[in-house]
């Protein structure tokens, strides 16, 4: 059974950072595509970054273009957990972010594609 553990969300000032994890147990990190979703309020969900699949040594990344240069995504093998480090903040990236995986190993930004979903954590950007 695969599960997800989210931390890190938070209230933060434009500008600033967070940095979300999410440990995983059940699979192995690396063999499927894993992303980064987010979702505002009365706003469908949407892909943030994701990592494609294919074995621990792939290093394909992909980020939609509104966070590209700001977020960094990225995981850790041996711990078995993923990262999403965010950095200057702005308040339109306010949501719940989720983390979650799909059964194949395909990196893209579609949520059908992912069968599998962290709770979700509060980031919330505001003065």
């Amino acid at each position: 059974q695969l599960q997800f553990v989210e931390s890190g969300g938070g209230l933060v000032q434009p500008g600033g950072s967070l940095r979300l994890s999410c440990t995983t147990s059940g699979f192995t990190l690396g063999y499927r595509s894993i992303g980064w979703f987010r979702q505002a309020p009365g706003q469908e969900r949407e892909g943030v970054s994701c990592i494609a699949g294919g074995g621990p040594n792939t290093v394909y990344i992909a980020y939609i273009d509104a966070v590209k240069g700001r977020f960094t995504t990225s995981r850790d093998g041996a711990k078995n957990t993923m990262y999403l480090q965010m950095n200057n903040l702005k308040p339109e990236d306010t949501a719940i972010y989720y983390c979650a995986a799909a059964e194949g190993y395909t990196c893209n930004f579609n949520p059908q594609s992912y069968g599998f979903w962290g709770q979700g954590t509060q980031v919330t950007v505001s003065s």
